[in-house]
């Protein structure tokens, strides 16, 4: 049988039974738009064989439409009054019970997913977006590609190339996992309430090859945010604490790794930082 969708009357139908109140807190701001949920879905390329997993699924708009397809999803919501009511709004709209797992937790503390699923599909508070993210990405290595909804200056520093003005720590971050791209915007017309910044929509693929192991991440990462708390500082400055301690001992690090040492952070490739932590 078909799923249905949720509409703008049946959403607020719903907040009101639970007493839900979207709050800037948890980030909440829910989809009343079908068109919008079906758009995010089909930009992530979802089939009937795919497993899903959605972080803050709130009142089920983009679930149902992930369901729409066939494909099985699980579920990660915060809220515990959304969460129990997530599965009963599903079977309401012609859901099999075996194709929703609902997990009421805080998606940063979540450490397994039941299935392995290899898709992310998510509409991301706007206050937690880069951290969930790269908590997902870190602790679930069979997420193979996805889209996100965030907001659009996180967007657009998640997908930045090296040297433009917003590449960031977190774009250096994202890219340690695969390829990301802006995938399209999102009218804040869609959301109820109606936010006072602009979305867009992020896809990402991750690299068929780990980059590198855990401990050559973490080290990365650690010389990815020292180069960016001093961004105006050329590397041999911004460096020094991490590479030795000091601006001459970090310029011998970052010439053996093939590195100009008056760079600065925001020049540098993955690749570039993830050589000087090898050196």
């Amino acid at each position: 049988m078909p799923v249905s969708l949720l509409g703008p009357a049946e959403i607020r139908r719903l907040a009101a039974d639970l007493d839900v109140t979207p709050t800037k807190k948890l980030g909440q701001n829910f989809v009343v738009d079908a068109n919008t949920v079906r758009k995010i879905v089909q930009v992530a390329g979802v089939s009937a064989s795919d497993r899903v997993v959605e972080i803050g699924p709130g009142l089920g708009s983009l679930t149902l439409a992930i369901l729409e397809t066939g494909a099985s999803v699980v579920a990660v919501e915060i809220d515990h009054r959304l969460a129990e009511r997530l599965p009963v709004t599903a079977r309401a709209h012609d859901v099999p019970a075996d194709r929703l797992t609902v997990i009421d937790a805080d998606a940063l503390r979540v450490h397994t997913l039941p299935g392995e699923p290899s898709v992310l599909v998510a509409n991301l508070p706007y206050n937690v977006s880069v951290p969930v993210l790269l908590h997902f990405l870190e602790t679930f290595p069979y997420l193979c590609s996805g889209v996100v909804m965030v907001q659009a200056e996180v967007g657009e520093r998640l997908a930045a190339p090296p040297g433009s003005k917003v590449y960031g720590a977190p774009s250096v971050k994202a890219a340690w996992y695969g390829r990301w791209r802006l995938a399209g915007t999102v009218s804040r017309q869609v959301f109820w309430p109606v936010p006072n910044v602009d979305s867009v929509l992020v896809a990402f693929e991750r690299d068929a090859e780990a980059r590198g192991s855990e401990q050559q991440r973490r080290r990365t990462f650690q010389i990815v945010d020292a180069a960016f708390q001093q961004r105006r500082k050329m590397l041999r400055q911004a460096l020094a604490g991490v590479l030795g301690g000091s601006a001459a001992e970090a310029s011998v690090r970052l010439e053996r790794a093939g590195v100009d040492p008056t760079l600065r952070g925001e020049q540098l490739s993955v690749d570039d930082y993830a050589r000087i932590a090898a050196s």
